[in-house]
């Protein structure tokens, strides 16, 4: 345990990740000649210039020159040492075309996405050309930045500039669903508009963007969307036919809509189609399965490949017809799908072959043993495992790779079994597989939920030197949380200053970690100053688990008030309370010893779960803020409430432990309401309560005088009757 003043080392400068730079659309040249030859192949759409700003002609022509003779760097270094920007637009273009395009340092996307910024800040951005844009938008999202890219291709829109289409495919198929399929629709819109030019084709969508936007579509779960996006294909002409990516999402999109009926016709489709399938379409048919639960048809599927079976649209076949007794109800939402699946075929039609035989290869085992894996069929996982490495010996795109390797690691750990689990990582040293950072975090994690700290560190130190595999945040999170499980508060501090030393930015799980840490050691002061480090650290986003954390220090301790200060402050910033920040004042209110709180806490969750649109509830509590809820006010004589709490626990499924609410009664309160020299006056007071008292025996199956009284409980928004205690 750790006490006294919190020392969070200052934060560096976190280093610039390196980046894959994209294929060129039209790479940056670097003589005068080839560049005037390519001129109407860079610019996709006419540019007007900005008005002349305050650089000298002579800087952008030496900037020029530089670019020219392919030196970007001094290129670079002259225009961040002018305070003006260029007045050229040719000059502006090609530095950001040859930054984006330059694979040459790590720094290049950051000079580009620097670039950016401040011809945005200096109103420069209309400089720009599309092809510069192009290029910069697929950088941005190559490397990782794909909101940026979504910024620079919406604003080209805007600007009446037509992106290349490699750029807003590789931003589509990067970006979350919604914005990916908002900017997809934003291009096709202007493009439909566009007069037809020898500069738009660059912009038309093929299938691979297509294939992108139907992606997101799956990923959405979104039938009816994709549906039309897959007849929007027909529209683009012979560039935008579908392939067998088309249909190998569209086995995805069967299986996302829960039409295993579907997936088994898919296949055959696309034979008839004239297309021949990849590898990859027998990959989606097993993971289909598999994410059904049905793990004898994906095992059928494999040995079919394994037999080198070239009518494995017959296997499907009697797939479909073994599970037509399974009810599959198709909505209106996931109908839209047959069309594309093509009718069930009828009952000896001809069964089309594949061209070839398609052998497994390691991913489609590996994503057989990850389905075993979330079973928990360990034996199933090793026993696949020694399989691959007996058949790798002559089939090699058979044997396993890392991420089987380490799909067994973390069966292995799931089991509790760590040495064996270890045993494998020296094994793939022995294989000739190297173990990736993935690899490693899952042991670690393995030895960190053992309590094996020791073991860990030193797993750590051999990643990092013997592997030569930097740590990561996820490296440092595990080992954090399991300083929290050894209640090691000292320990998670210098693991967290450890890693910010390495240049290792702290993501908000690093942070509530820590909190957590802290709060278990029972030192909420110091909790709060990681909360207010966490606060002013621009990286991360301080969000509910935060708040929760720090809640739950301070009811740990008995601090209630401090606890629900907290929580207004929460609100304050927008952050909704939920089930755990409710659970923890309701265990505050316990340790505080202050019943009546919990008439309060109840009132406010009563409104949460009555406050949901259309009949359906906005919060939904669950057994442990229940039954503290209904502890503190058995033990507090509020049985009214209790009544209340028990019943809202029944609605949710919930059974109440009767067996510790009576006891509790008996201990404190059976000898209430047995004093024959109360005052008339009391007697009329507490009379409300003493029937909610027998109502409560009454449900707890202890003697009362409830039988035959016209006792209900009154609506829940009633909060009176339970606050005289006299």
């Amino acid at each position: 345990m750790l006490h006294g003043k919190l020392h969070l080392q200052p934060h560096p400068h976190p280093p610039v990740a390196p980046f894959s730079v994209p294929p060129p659309f039209s790479p940056p040249t670097t003589t005068t000649s080839s560049s005037s030859s390519r001129t109407h192949h860079l610019v996709h759409s006419a540019i007007s210039p900005a008005a002349p700003l305050s650089t000298a002609h002579q800087d952008d022509d030496a900037l020029l020159a530089l670019l020219r003779a392919g030196d970007t760097d001094a290129a670079y270094r002259l225009f961040s040492s002018s305070p003006s920007l260029p007045e050229s637009p040719t000059a502006a273009s090609r530095l950001l075309a040859q930054l984006s395009y330059s694979s040459n340092s790590s720094h290049t996307f950051s000079r580009a996405a620097g670039l950016l910024h401040r011809l945005r800040a200096q109103g420069g951005l209309s400089l720009l050309d599309a092809n510069s844009l192009s290029l910069a938008a697929s950088a941005a999202a190559r490397s990782g930045n794909a909101h940026l890219a979504y910024s620079l291709l919406l604003s080209m829109l805007r600007r009446g500039l037509l992106p290349d289409r490699r750029a807003y495919t590789a931003a589509v198929s990067r970006l979350g669903p919604a914005r990916a399929l908002r900017l997809f629709d934003a291009v096709l819109h202007y493009l439909r508009r566009a007069p037809a030019s020898p500069s738009s084709s660059f912009s038309l969508p093929d299938t691979a963007a297509f294939n992108a936007a139907l992606s997101a579509c799956a990923d959405a779960g979104d039938c009816r969307r994709y549906r039309n996006m897959f007849d929007e294909m027909r529209n683009w002409g012979d560039g935008a036919a579908p392939d067998a990516l088309t249909y190998n999402i569209a086995i995805k999109m069967c299986a996302r809509a829960g039409r295993r009926d579907l997936v088994a016709r898919v296949l055959e489709r696309m034979l008839t189609a004239g297309l021949a399938p990849c590898a990859t379409t027998f990959h989606s048919l097993v993971a289909a399965y598999v994410g059904f639960g049905d793990f004898p048809s994906a095992e059928k599927i494999v040995q079919a490949m394994r037999e080198g079976r070239t009518d494995v649209c017959l296997l499907l076949r009697q797939v479909a017809a073994e599970g037509s007794d399974i009810l599959v109800v198709p909505d209106e939402h996931s109908a839209v799908l047959e069309d594309i699946v093509g009718a069930r075929p009828e009952e000896g039609t001809e069964v089309p072959l594949l061209p070839r035989t398609y052998p497994p290869n390691s991913r489609v085992y590996t994503t057989l043993m990850k389905g075993y894996m979330n079973a928990g069929r360990v034996d199933d996982v090793v026993a696949m495992a020694r399989a691959m490495r007996l058949e790798g010996e002559t089939m090699p795109e058979s044997r396993p790779d890392h991420v089987t390797y380490t799909t067994v690691i973390s069966t292995l750990v799931a089991a509790g079994d760590i040495d064996r689990a270890h045993s494998v990582l020296d094994e793939m040293g022995r294989a000739g597989v190297p173990a990736s950072r993935v690899t490693y975090n899952v042991l670690i994690k393995g030895y960190c939920q053992q309590l094996q700290m020791s073991r860990a560190r030193e797993l750590l130190e051999e990643m990092t030197t013997d592997a030569g595999i930097e740590a990561d945040v996820v490296t440092y999170n595990t080992l954090m949380d399991g300083c929290v499980l050894m209640e090691d508060s000292a320990g998670a501090l210098a693991l967290f200053n450890e890693m910010r030393s390495r240049g290792v930015p702290p993501s908000t799980v690093s942070y509530t970690t820590l909190m957590k840490a802290f709060a278990a050691s029972g030192q909420p002061k110091v909790a709060l100053k990681v909360f207010e480090e966490m606060d002013k650290d621009p990286r991360v986003t301080v969000d509910r688990a935060a708040w929760n954390m720090l809640v739950e220090g301070y009811c740990q301790q008995g601090l209630l008030d401090t606890a629900k200060q907290t929580v207004e402050r929460m609100k304050e910033r927008g952050v909704q309370p939920d089930v755990a920040t409710y659970g923890s004042l309701a265990k505050g209110i316990a340790i505080a010893r202050k019943p009546g709180e919990a008439l309060v806490l109840w009132n406010e969750v009563k409104e949460r779960c009555e406050a949901g649109a259309g009949g359906k509830p906005s919060f939904k509590p669950d057994e442990e803020l229940l039954d503290a809820l209904a502890d503190v006010c058995v033990r507090g004589a509020f049985f009214k409430k209790a009544l209340e709490i028990v019943a809202c626990m029944e609605e949710n499924a919930i059974a109440p432990n009767k067996t510790k609410y009576k006891k509790i009664y008996i201990e404190m309160h059976s000898r209430m309401f047995t004093s024959k020299h109360a005052s008339q006056a009391r007697q009329d007071r507490r009379r409300e309560r003493k029937r909610a008292a027998e109502a409560f025996k009454f449900w707890l199956g202890l003697p009362n005088s409830y039988y035959g009284s016209e006792w209900r409980i009154s609506p829940l928004v009633s909060t009176q009757g339970d606050d005289d205690l006299s």
